[in-house]
């Protein structure tokens, strides 16, 4: 197996679990936040996407699905359009609201197909090329793409738990 197919492979399982955490819940289940710092099921995937659109389109140099595809329009947030959520204050998470799970999903399996297309096309020479010189040491390929899927499972876990806990009540 080489690593672009692990990756795919890791990519592959955000995905179902965005579907398995958004699917057939109503907005009121979709913006649910536990107290109120903290962030609902729909912050969460917009999070997550907006990141690995964001990251992907970097690394690769291409442009962002939610810039591209018309996404950032359609969701009608107030916020400025290249935000990710890094950072978002209670404010801010409440502004990310949507009518249903679907436009999550639609958005999130756009920017999936992106990020799919891009890596089929990856070399092992390439995971070693720099993306990011602001770090010490500067990030590799292979090192923001194994970010994304760190950070996307960590949301989605949480978005997946959120869920748990609004269904169990």
């Amino acid at each position: 197996m080489h690593a672009k197919d692990i990756l795919i492979d890791g990519y592959n399982r955000i995905q179902e679990e965005v579907h398995a955490a958004v699917e057939g819940l109503d907005p009121d289940d979709l913006h649910a936040r536990p107290s109120a710092s903290t962030n609902s099921i729909a912050w969460l995937v917009w999070h997550l996407t907006r990141v690995q659109d964001d990251h992907i389109a970097d690394a690769f140099e291409l442009d962002q699905v939610w810039l591209t595809q018309d996404f950032q329009k359609t969701f009608g947030l107030d916020l400025p359009r290249h935000d990710t959520g890094y950072g978002h204050t209670a404010t801010k998470v409440a502004k990310v609201r949507v009518d249903s799970g679907d436009l999550l999903t639609r958005y999130y399996d756009a920017v999936h197909a992106q990020t799919l297309g891009a890596l089929r096309e990856v070399a092992a020479k390439d995971l070693e090329r720099i993306v990011d010189e602001r770090w010490d040491p500067p990030v590799s390929l292979g090192v923001r793409l194994v970010s994304v899927l760190s950070d996307d499972l960590q949301h989605v876990g949480q978005a997946a738990y959120l869920r748990g806990l609004l269904k169990s009540s």
